[in-house]
């Protein structure tokens, strides 16, 4: 198949391309070529700055992909700008499980209704979650309800995790610096990188449309996550309410989602214990 991936050459974008080429695809990538990979050499590429609608029409404008796979919409205006020029017959958006309103545990897609949002025109603003609900509303101008699919994820962890959240804590503990955490036994979902990348891959030929979760399987807690690295360095976290203010603050509630959607693409996400127990081994030996 014909595809045009916006983004793609950071973090899991990177596997995410490399199984879209294994899959023996036509692969265009958009960027706005900060960032070379060796990717480079066996797929189109070209560079364009998606919050300019003239630069979009000037690389890409009039074209037409059987999947676009957009990486990096952030507000109604990024999806405006590239569909109104640019045509498709299906649509993948990376969206964020942020879109969804109330925290608790097992959230399923429909707890945020993309069709019932209120569409503003907006550019992207710092309020995360509106932005991208905005994001994912904007497709619905352009796009039937079975040519988009709008693949929510919560945080993404990695190796080649540039924003270092969960190395927030090993650095914390292993240099005795004091963390303010606001509740330590709260499940939480992620996902890891390589499955980030692998799923949306997976959609390319195993397509589902509407939102759809995406996240490992099982959970994890500030507490256990604490308790592993102390045992493994050897050191104390140090808790405190005048202590730095840790990631993964800010949940009202356990935040965990139901990947059953996913699930009957026929993709199946490993367990959580698979995957962070292993990292944090990799942050605490470097």
């Amino acid at each position: 198949m014909k595809i045009l991936v916006i983004g793609g050459t950071r973090f899991f974008g990177i596997p995410m391309v490399k199984a879209l080429i294994k899959q023996g695809h036509d692969i265009k990538i958009a960027t706005r070529g900060n960032s070379k990979q060796d990717f480079y050499e066996i797929t189109g590429h070209v560079i364009l700055d998606r919050t300019d609608e003239t630069s979009v029409i000037k690389a890409i404008g009039g074209q037409h992909f059987d999947v676009i796979i957009d990486k990096i919409a952030y507000s109604s205006n990024d999806v405006k700008n590239l569909l109104e020029h640019v045509t498709c017959d299906r649509y993948i958006q990376m969206s964020t499980c942020s879109v969804y309103p109330v925290c608790h545990d097992n959230i399923t897609e429909d707890e945020f209704d993309t069709a019932s949002y209120p569409l503003r025109w907006i550019d992207g603003i710092s309020d995360y979650q509106e932005t991208k609900r905005q994001a994912e509303r904007a497709v619905l101008e352009y796009l039937e309800n079975d040519r988009y699919s709008f693949v929510r994820y919560p945080v993404v962890m990695g190796e080649n995790d540039y924003t270092g959240r969960l190395k927030f804590y090993v650095d914390h503990i292993k240099e005795q610096k004091p963390m303010f955490i606001d509740d330590i036994d709260r499940h939480l979902s992620f996902i890891n990188e390589a499955e980030a990348g692998l799923f949306i891959a997976h959609l390319v030929d195993h397509f589902i449309s509407g939102p759809v979760n995406g996240c490992s399987s099982g959970s994890v807690t500030i507490s256990d996550i604490i308790s592993y690295i102390e045992k493994k360095s050897g050191r104390k976290a140090l808790l405190s309410d005048d202590g730095e203010s840790a990631p993964y603050n800010g949940y009202s509630d356990n935040n965990t989602f139901s990947t059953d959607k996913a699930g009957s693409t026929g993709f199946v996400f490993s367990h959580i214990d698979d995957w962070i127990y292993p990292l944090l081994d990799h942050y605490i030996e470097n």
